[in-house]
C-alpha cells in the first residue's frame, strides 16, 4: 500500500493555533474589531498582548528577541488574526513586522537589532516597509530614492507613499526597511537597503491618508532630505537591496494571503449562520439551491486556497533551509497572492448580498472586510499583474520575460 501524504500540522502548531484563536476571542471580538475601525486606532493593549504572545516578529531567532517560528507556525498566526480582525487593520501590523522585521533581521548589525527589533517584538517598537513612491510601488527598480556616499554613512534623498503603520511607527518609536539608488547606472544591481528610523533628522511625515478600509492601522508619508544613515544601518552588501526587497515581499505576500484567507473564513461563517436562520416563502434561505450553489463554490475556492497557502508556506520553509530555490518559491507565493485578496473579496461581497439590507449597514461586520480584503486586490505588497508576470516567468523561463 502507498503511504498517504500527511498533510497535518504538528501537535504543537495545532495548540498553537487554539491559544492565538482563544486569546483573540477574548481580546479582539467582532464589537471591538468595529469600535477600532470607527476610532481609526489600534489599543495599546492589543499591540502589547501580541506581543505577550509571542506574535510580534515572532520570525526572529530567540536570540533576537523574536520565537524563532518557522512559516508554516507564523502562517497559521496571520489566518487566525484575519479571522478575527476582519478589517484586517491587526494582520497588517503583524505581517509587516513579522516578514519585512526578519529580512532586516537576517542582514542588519547588531545596533538595529537593539535599536528596534528587539522592542518591535515586546510590542515597544515598530518595523515595517516603506517601498511605494509617488511615481508607483511595484517597479522597485524605478525608485527615485537616492543615496550619496559620506564618511561612515550615507545621505538619503527622496520620498514615500501609502507606507502602513506610519503613526504608530511615530508613537512607539521604530522605523522602516527602505532602498534606494547609490548608482543608478548599474540599473537595479546600483540599489542598496538600509533602515530609516522615521524620527531620524531630515524625515519629514507628510500626511495621513484617508482610506476606505484598515481604519485602525494608519497609512502615511514622509520624505527624507539629506537624512544621515551610519554604515550600522546599512542592510546586507551595497548593491543588494533590490534583491533584500524581492525577499521582503514574498515573505509578506503569503502572510497578506493567509491574512485574506482567515478573513473570508469569518465571512462564509457570518453569511451560514444567517441564511440558516433567515426565512423567505416558509423556509430557510439555506434551501434554496441558488445559494446552495454560492456556497459550494466559495467552500471549495477557500479550501483550494487555504491548501495552497499552507503548501506554500511549507515551501518558503524549504528555501530558508535552501532546499528549494528562491525563484520557484516566489512563484508559489505569488499563486497565493493572485488568488487569495481576489476570492476574499469575492466572498465578502457575496455573503453580503445574502444577508440583503442588512449587509449593506455598518451593523453588520462584513463591510468592514470587504473594505480591508480590498487594499490587497488593489495592490499593497504587490499589484495581481505582477504576480502573474512572475508566475509566468517562472513557468515559461526567463527567455520569455519582455525586455525593456
Amino acid at each position: 500500500m502507498r503511504k498517504m501524504v500527511d498533510f497535518s500540522f504538528t501537535e504543537e502548531q495545532s495548540l498553537f493555533r487554539e491559544t492565538v484563536r482563544e486569546w483573540l476571542a477574548k481580546n479582539l471580538p467582532l464589537e471591538r474589531v468595529r469600535e477600532n475601525d470607527i476610532k481609526q486606532r489600534l489599543p495599546k493593549d492589543l499591540i502589547k498582548g501580541l506581543g505577550d504572545l509571542g506574535l510580534l516578529c515572532m520570525t526572529l531567532p530567540e536570540e533576537h528577541g523574536g520565537a524563532g517560528a518557522d512559516w508554516v507556525t507564523t502562517t497559521i498566526a496571520a489566518e487566525e488574526l484575519g479571522y478575527a480582525d476582519i478589517s484586517i487593520a491587526l494582520p497588517v501590523f503583524f505581517l509587516v513586522q513579522a516578514s519585512w522585521g526578519y529580512v532586516v533581521d537576517r542582514y542588519c548589525t547588531e545596533t538595529v537589532r537593539d535599536d528596534v527589533l528587539r522592542k518591535a517584538a515586546r510590542g515597544e517598537a515598530f518595523i515595517g516597509i516603506a517601498a511605494t513612491e509617488p511615481g508607483g510601488g511595484s517597479d522597485v527598480a524605478g525608485f527615485q530614492t537616492t543615496l550619496k556616499r559620506g564618511e561612515g554613512h550615507w545621505i538619503v534623498n527622496g520620498e514615500k507613499t501609502y507606507i502602513s503603520g506610519t503613526e504608530e511607527c511615530l508613537e512607539l518609536g521604530g522605523g522602516y526597511f527602505c532602498v534606494g539608488y547609490h548608482d543608478r547606472s548599474l540599473g537595479h544591481r546600483g540599489m542598496t537597503a538600509f533602515y530609516l528610523p522615521l524620527k531620524a533628522q531630515g524625515v519629514e511625515v507628510t500626511k495621513r491618508f484617508e482610506d476606505m478600509g484598515r481604519m485602525a492601522i494608519s497609512t502615511g508619508g514622509f520624505k527624507m532630505t539629506d537624512v544621515v544613515i551610519p554604515d550600522e544601518y546599512q542592510l546586507g552588501e551595497t548593491g543588494r537591496g533590490f534583491y533584500l526587497t524581492m525577499e521582503g515581499f514574498d515573505d509578506a505576500r503569503l502572510l497578506v494571503s493567509a491574512s485574506c484567507i482567515g478573513a473570508a473564513q469569518r465571512a462564509l461563517e457570518i453569511g451560514i449562520d444567517y441564511i440558516k436562520e433567515r426565512r423567505a416563502f416558509e423556509q430557510p434561505l439555506a434551501r434554496f439551491q441558488g445559494i446552495q450553489f454560492e456556497l459550494a463554490d466559495m467552500v471549495a475556492r477557500l479550501e483550494a486556497t487555504r491548501a495552497l497557502i499552507y503548501k506554500t508556506a511549507w515551501i518558503l520553509d524549504e528555501k530558508y533551509k535552501g532546499k528549494i530555490g528562491a525563484l520557484e518559491a516566489s512563484k508559489w507565493i505569488s499563486m497565493c497572492k493572485l488568488l487569495a485578496p481576489e476570492l476574499a473579496f469575492d466572498i465578502f461581497k457575496r455573503t453580503m448580498l445574502w444577508l440583503g439590507a442588512y449587509g449593506y449597514t455598518k451593523e453588520c461586520p462584513l463591510e468592514m472586510g470587504l473594505r480591508g480584503v480590498m487594499s490587497y486586490c488593489i495592490g499593497a505588497e504587490g499589484a495581481a499583474n505582477i504576480q502573474r508576470i512572475v508566475i509566468a516567468r517562472e513557468t515559461l523561463g526567463r527567455e520569455y520575460t519582455r525586455t525593456r
